[in-house]
């Protein structure tokens, strides 16, 4: 997987976060997964197609999600309320957004869906045939993983495309 399709990815859900909990988030691991992705706590994916194939899983801690759920309304939500869940899917829409915006700057085309909420049974499946990288982000309120596994397809499509010689 190439380095300039996940980086938008990286650098946006840096800044949400860091604004969310109003506090920096590091970056305390970096991973290669080839099987199944094992949902940490609260997870969301988002599905690519296109020029770009592929997904993009946000995972937090409920700790972390309650702190990003009480951000957004302004009040003090716990982490089994059932807004938590939601929270974890607007917060990947405002990462994928972010790093959509930067792919479609440099011409890339595909489609998005929108977030969805994953099982456990999802996540595993989710992640079984194609590798993976995994970020762990440490923020105060708890660890957010961004599981990214995404090929480029239209560089395929010139190397198979026909050479002139003149």
């Amino acid at each position: 997987m190439k380095m300039d399709l996940i980086q938008p990815f990286i650098g946006s859900l840096d800044a949400v976060l860091s604004e969310m909990m109003q506090a920096p988030a590091t970056i305390v691991n970096l991973a290669m997964e080839e099987d199944g992705y094992q949902k940490k706590g609260l997870a969301a994916e988002v599905i690519f197609k296109g020029q770009i194939e592929g997904r993009v899983v946000l995972d937090m801690d409920p700790s972390a999600a309650s702190r990003v759920a009480s951000f957004l309304t302004g009040g003090n939500v716990e982490s089994g309320e059932p807004i938590v869940p939601e929270t974890v899917c607007e917060l990947a829409n405002m990462v994928i957004g972010n790093a959509v915006t930067q792919l479609n700057d440099r011409g890339f085309q595909f489609k998005v869906r929108p977030p969805t909420v994953l099982t456990r049974e999802q996540c595993e499946k989710a992640g079984q045939d194609s590798e993976a990288t995994l970020l762990c982000f440490e923020t105060p309120s708890g660890k957010v993983y961004l599981n990214i596994a995404m090929k480029y397809h239209a560089r395929r499509a010139r190397e198979r495309a026909p050479i002139t010689v003149g």
